[in-house]
């Protein structure tokens, strides 16, 4: 069984850009999963790297003597691509299903262990890539959630039923073309991708970036392709 949560990380690019707003000296620049695709190898091996240390199994530090325990195997951090982001993915070898309880209490466990125990450890460990440096967090303090591979799979087949919009004849004003597109989002029963569009929307730093981003939830001119495109300009 596998369970899949957001992945964020703070980049320190080896030769930042001062006057972007969305850089800081002490915490870098803020990632999020669909950043985090080209970094995705890097990010991989350094998962690999750091639970090879302790054989990766984080059940070695449950020590509850319940269902959970007798039914779990095992539980082993990883990084998956899902959709186009990455994301992080536990993997749950059991000896029998979990029921609904069980499984919370389980989730609650690595959510643990994401904020205070393993993943405080390894968000601490610096992790080289070509351009810089990242810091990256297995758990958020907004926004956190693990989510079954079941749901995932289900979450990702209505997120390729994509609304169509047309941006041509549009009048440039990205804030009328996000709300457009939200409504068609809304319309179509997925709230929650239109909430996540706007967030992205309002944090993007140019028209062209934001376009980009609204075409991977509405099907435009500019969506042919499910890959995310990203300008962060020399700070990434």
């Amino acid at each position: 069984m596998k369970f899949y949560s957001p992945l964020t990380a703070d980049f320190f690019p080896n030769e930042p850009d001062y006057e972007d707003e969305f850089y800081d000296e002490y915490e870098g620049c803020p990632l999020d999963g669909h950043d985090l695709l080209q970094y995705a190898d890097a990010v991989d091996e350094a998962v690999k790297k750091d639970i090879a240390d302790f054989n990766g199994d984080l059940m070695q530090y449950y020590h509850e003597d319940d269902s959970v325990r007798s039914k779990v195997v095992s539980a082993v951090p990883s990084v998956e691509i899902c959709g186009n982001k990455l994301c992080g993915c536990m993997n749950v070898e059991l000896r029998e299903p979990l029921n609904e309880g069980e499984q919370a209490a389980l989730c609650d466990y690595i959510s643990g262990q994401y904020s205070d125990g393993w993943g405080e450890g390894f968000e601490q460990r610096d992790i080289r890539v070509d351009d810089g440096t990242l810091a990256v967090h297995f758990w958020q303090e907004d926004g956190f959630k693990m989510t079954p591979e079941r749901e995932m799979q289900q979450e990702s087949a209505t997120r390729a039923t994509r609304p169509k919009m047309k941006l041509l004849g549009e009048d440039g004003n990205i804030f009328a073309i996000m709300g457009r597109a939200s409504r068609l989002l809304k319309n179509a029963g997925q709230s929650d991708k239109a909430k996540e569009m706007c967030d992205r929307v309002t944090a993007s730093q140019s028209y062209s970036e934001a376009l980009n981003i609204v075409s991977e939830y509405v099907e435009t001119e500019l969506s042919p392709s499910p890959t995310p495109k990203h300008d962060r300009g020399d700070a990434r």
